[in-house]
């Protein structure tokens, strides 16, 4: 035992490890009394209650400003408030009426947008109100001076958050800290974001100056002594016109429409009448649909919606039909589906077995499948309508007998529609013909095909390179004939049939 007894009275040796307290708090844990950086811990100062009032006002949810975030709020307000105390000008400043973080920045960006020059006091990111009354020597720019961490900075935080309500109390510590690296980090993470809102900010002012609404010049009155109204905004109520002139050229629209530019209602239902004429009378596309645009324009910057409008629209849009104008028809088109909604008249069934025939003409099964889910049963059972679902039919089921029938037998405008894919189904049936047929009279293809007499058949049929496959044969009964050996261009056919699949003209597509 004596060796244990000797052992139990040896002194303990210190441990291996450093003791630390156990932290309670959400609070900073503040550094231990025995470290070397106590001893030189610097006086506190007491922050003015101005300067805590402004760091209050700063961080209230009713200072903000659209399009500046938080984070550069902060940085804004540390370069401030570290401006100034590094000075010792705290006290010389009304910070009751100095301008907020979030206004300087937008101020600062409204004048990066107009491309002034920045010897104004904005070089470096502070105001000219920055000296208000103060000597010259703050005319240096304090994004220039070294950053460090603060004492002072420290105090500031810890009185703010105790002023601040609870949903509120964050580690403002962290938000006011003058640390060189930690704000390297954070201007590197915002120079994306600074430099995209620069840029949206000028594209802004662009349009502005395009509209000649903008007061760039005018530069006394600062962003937070302004209206709330931006000046700049442009009227989005109905213009009134005045003008009286029946003709009027299209011009598309880069500025908001004057009362003496655009022409009343009763004014554009002369102008309409007129219209209808000329058409009738002269054919001159090119005119016609540059007034109609020009009609269609008045009327939509007036908020004209009635029966009237109605009437210009389907007009315009059998006009383009006539002259295979798609962009224009489907511009109309997509209006008058909008007008037919709000029950204004006109004649929703006729345009809807358009939309019908347009839909098989690019080929597009979702809004085909959508128009069909559209349909009423008593829209199905309408003759215009019905023949047009009977189009769609025929050709989902390969049945081009009967696609040809119809097309001869479409009514109103829809054989000008169909028109724009009768070759491309030509070629489809040639195609299925050349499968199940190795010769077959001119006269057959002519009758099948729709076309109005064998000479243009055979036209047809020389325009696509099948002239070699037409000989001319004597039958004793009715004579001369012409014959199609159709099997030896059955690859041709196929070629041409996938061709005219891989081209659909949709300028204006919706």
């Amino acid at each position: 035992m004596p060796t244990a007894t000797s052992a139990w009275g040896q002194p303990m040796q210190p441990p291996a490890y450093n003791a630390v307290q156990p932290r309670t708090t959400l609070q900073p844990a503040s550094a231990s009394s025995n470290t070397p950086a106590a001893a030189s811990k610097p006086k506190k100062v007491e922050w003015p209650p101005a300067v805590r009032d402004y760091v209050r006002r700063a961080f209230d949810p009713e200072s903000a400003i659209a399009g500046v975030s938080s984070l550069e709020m902060q940085t804004k307000l540390k370069e401030t408030i570290s401006y100034y105390a590094e000075r010792n000008m705290q006290d010389s400043i009304d910070w009751t009426t100095y301008p907020l973080p979030q206004e300087l920045i937008q101020e600062e960006r409204r004048k990066a947008a107009l491309m002034s020059p920045t010897n104004n006091g904005f070089a470096n990111g502070l105001s000219s109100l920055h000296l208000n009354g103060a000597n010259a020597q703050a005319n240096s720019s304090p994004s220039t001076l070294k950053k460090r961490k603060s004492q002072d900075s420290e105090e500031l935080a810890q009185q703010t958050q105790a002023i601040l309500p609870p949903w509120r109390r964050t580690n403002l510590e962290s938000r006011m800290t003058f640390a060189e690296g930690h704000n390297e980090k954070r201007q590197k993470k915002n120079a994306a974001s600074d430099a995209s809102s620069k840029l949206e900010q000028a594209e802004l002012e662009k349009r502005r100056q395009r509209f000649n609404l903008g007061k760039a010049g005018n530069n006394k009155t600062p962003p937070w002594g302004a209206s709330a109204r931006d000046e700049d905004e442009m009227p989005t109520g109905p213009v009134v016109g005045t003008n009286t002139a029946l003709e009027k050229s299209y011009f598309r629209l880069t500025a908001p429409p004057k009362a003496e530019t655009v022409r009343p209602l009763p004014v554009l239902e002369k102008t309409l009448a007129m219209l209808t004429k000329k058409w009738r009378a002269e054919k001159n596309y090119n005119y016609i649909c540059n007034q109609f645009k020009s009609l269609r324009q008045d009327l939509t910057v007036q908020h004209i919606k009635n029966a009237f409008t109605v009437k210009v629209y389907e007009i315009h849009a059998r006009i383009s039909l006539e002259k295979g104008d798609t962009g224009e028809y489907n511009q109309c088109q997509t209006q008058l589906k909008a007008l037919y909604a709000q029950n204004l008249g006109g004649n929703p069934a006729e345009f809807k077995a358009y939309r019908i025939l347009y839909f098989v003409y690019t080929c597009n099964k979702t809004d085909m499948n959508d128009m069909l889910a559209e349909l009423t049963p008593a829209d199905k059972t309408h003759e215009w309508i019905k023949h047009a679902l009977d189009v769609r039919s025929a050709l989902a089921l390969g049945n081009y007998h009967k696609f040809f029938r119809l097309y001869l037998q479409a009514q109103n405008m829809g054989g000008y529609l169909m028109d724009m894919f009768i070759e491309r189904e030509r070629l489809v049936a040639l195609a299925n013909m050349s499968r199940a047929y190795i010769s077959i009279t001119l006269r057959f293809l002519t009758d099948e095909l729709g076309f109005d007499n064998d000479e243009v058949c055979r036209e047809f049929l020389e325009s696509h390179g099948a002239q070699n496959i037409i000989e001319e044969k004597f039958d004793e009964k009715t004579g001369k004939q012409y014959r199609v050996k159709i099997r030896e261009a059955a690859a041709h056919f196929e070629q041409l049939r996938a061709a005219a699949f891989s081209k659909v003209d949709i300028k204006g597509q919706i």
